[in-house]
């Protein structure tokens, strides 16, 4: 008997140094969002700007982690994320709370009262929830499933920018393009698309390629601004996105969670084809685009 009470005490010692010297957070939240890790992880870090963000809001590894710091008058708060894929439409979100300055304090008193602290962080959550909810109404994303890339012969400009800036460089450069392929008479072969070149998911960075399919002829004007080459048919996944061209990288991630579920190879250079110009307006949610990731030659 006095073995089993020593094993229970020492259980009980280890238990409470743990959680008030070890555990890494003061407070937990967990809530779910019908919606893929993608579109959390970049509302989080959208959101981010908001706020008063002693550290802005980073990949930690990977996009299903970030972690940021938030001031609070005199607080300073860690909040570390964690999103969790449940299926194709939903996700669950742990949050992990830290007061760098009160963590002692706060694990103390959250087990038996209701904190200033527990308020702050609940209230601060919600927010980012609410925002989330937000977001997810304003686009639509369906996986087709496998497709080939079309073939064609592009007109376009380099860019290089954030995600976020992705539309306003196609914006910046639409014009031009356009202009330029009517009088030099380049006959049109497509809507605007996109090819991604390069894309950092940590820093949210892009290098991407932007013009209009054209036919090809000896008569191209050389030596301009405006540069050429063939995409070449490549089997991918495809996806269909309604919404804002500002977001239509949501469906990357949504391509991305795919491809990681059924174990295919993908690459990270994504093709966008733009059904709907901005500058009409109307509906948001009738803008489609249609969004290719390239499967890996080697894939099996």
């Amino acid at each position: 008997m006095k073995k089993f009470l020593w094993f229970f005490l020492a259980v009980i010692i280890m238990a409470l140094v743990w959680y008030l010297f070890v555990k890494p957070s003061d407070y937990t939240i967990r809530f779910e969002v019908r919606t893929f890790p993608g579109a959390i992880n970049q509302t989080i870090k959208l959101w981010d700007k908001t706020l008063d963000a002693v550290t802005p809001a980073s990949q930690e590894g990977s996009l299903y982690e970030l972690k940021q710091q938030l001031r609070f008058n005199d607080s300073v708060h860690s909040y570390m994320w964690k999103i969790v894929p449940v299926n194709d439409s939903l996700s669950k979100v742990i949050v992990n709370v830290k007061d760098e300055a009160h963590s002692l304090s706060n694990k103390l008193q959250v087990p038996f009262s209701d904190t200033n602290f527990e308020k702050r962080s609940r209230k601060t959550v919600l927010d980012l929830m609410e925002n989330i909810e937000d977001h997810i109404t304003k686009f639509k994303v369906t996986i087709v499933g496998e497709e080939e890339i079309p073939e064609k012969y592009l007109a376009y400009v380099p860019v290089e920018c954030t995600q976020i800036q992705k539309a306003g460089g196609m914006m910046e450069n639409l014009s031009f393009i356009s202009q330029f392929l009517i009088e030099n008479q380049v006959a049109l072969n497509g809507p605007p698309m996109i090819q991604v070149t390069q894309w950092s998911m940590e820093t949210d960075s892009l290098k991407y390629n932007f013009g209009h399919p054209i036919v090809r002829s000896e008569k191209l004007p050389i030596d301009t601004e405006i540069k050429y080459k063939r995409i070449f048919k490549k089997r991918a996944l495809k996806a269909v996105y309604y919404g804002n061209y500002i977001t239509s990288d949501r469906a990357w991630y949504a391509l991305l969670d795919h491809a990681k579920k059924n174990n295919i190879a993908v690459e990270n250079s994504p093709v966008e084809i733009f059904y709907n110009n901005p500058n009409m307006g109307g509906d948001e949610l009738e803008w489609k685009a249609e969004i290719y990731m390239p499967i890996k030659e080697n894939h099996e």
